[in-house]
């Protein structure tokens, strides 16, 4: 595959095969074994391409989250032999662990609100971001239907990253998910992984699609997927 592999934290490990309800949709993709060998040993990070810009995509900082780490697979299996332009970043599985787990949580908490704690999975991805000096992140969720926001979504916040703001807007023009944004980062969920890269001058937002916790409901691996084309046709990034 044409495609860099690479661990960010040794702590998350898991084995992803083990979710059931994940691993029948994923067991055929070209990247699963060489990303259960990566998983097991914790965070994998995949690098297509090189130059500006340089964008970042994340998937399963929520364990129980599946539809996005489905969509995420394919899109590396899209982006597999491509002509790039500039350097897509992809986190597939945040935390492994989790994901085997089919859990929220990791450690105990909630890592989409601890992204300004030192140590936490979630903060090492904003510190690998700005190492990397990453120019835009889209975090991809799934929310439970009828819970908060239970709709398909993409979160921003317009201060002090405009730009988070335009993104949502072009995703939602090109997906009929509806934005949902705040005036500043850090407003309505503090240490979320997309506020915490807002508030350290990186664009980024949330996208949501509807599903089940733990399950994947049908059609939201398709929406997920197109949330994350709409990501990168942003920034032109398939030639």
């Amino acid at each position: 595959m044409d495609v860099e592999l690479s661990n960010i934290a040794p702590d998350t490990g898991g084995d992803i095969s083990l979710n059931q309800d994940l691993w029948v949709e994923l067991n055929h993709a070209t990247i699963c074994k060489p990303l259960i060998e990566l998983t097991l040993k914790g965070t994998p990070l995949l690098k297509f391409g090189s130059g500006d810009p340089r964008i970042l995509l994340c998937a399963g900082i929520h364990g129980n989250e599946l539809p996005p780490q489905v969509a995420i697979v394919k899109l590396i299996s899209l982006l597999n032999g491509k002509d790039i332009n500039g350097t897509v970043y992809i986190i597939p599985i945040a935390i492994p662990y989790a994901t085997m787990k089919n859990s929220r949580r990791f450690k105990g908490l909630d890592m989409n609100r601890n992204t300004f704690k030192d140590g936490s999975i979630s903060n090492t991805i904003l510190k690998t971001a700005q190492k990397l000096k990453i120019q835009a992140v889209a975090d991809f969720h799934s929310t439970q239907p009828q819970s908060n926001p239970g709709i398909e979504s993409v979160f921003s916040s317009k201060k002090p990253c405009n730009e988070s703001f335009k993104i949502a807007q072009h995703i939602t023009d090109q997906t009929s998910s509806k934005v949902i944004s705040q005036e500043k980062a850090g407003n309505l969920y503090q240490g979320a992984l997309e506020d915490e890269f807002n508030i350290n001058g990186i664009p980024a937002v949330t996208c949501e699609v509807v599903s089940r916790n733990g399950k994947i409901d049908s059609g939201s691996v398709e929406r997920s997927f197109m949330q994350m084309k709409s990501f990168l046709d942003y920034f032109n990034i398939c030639k």
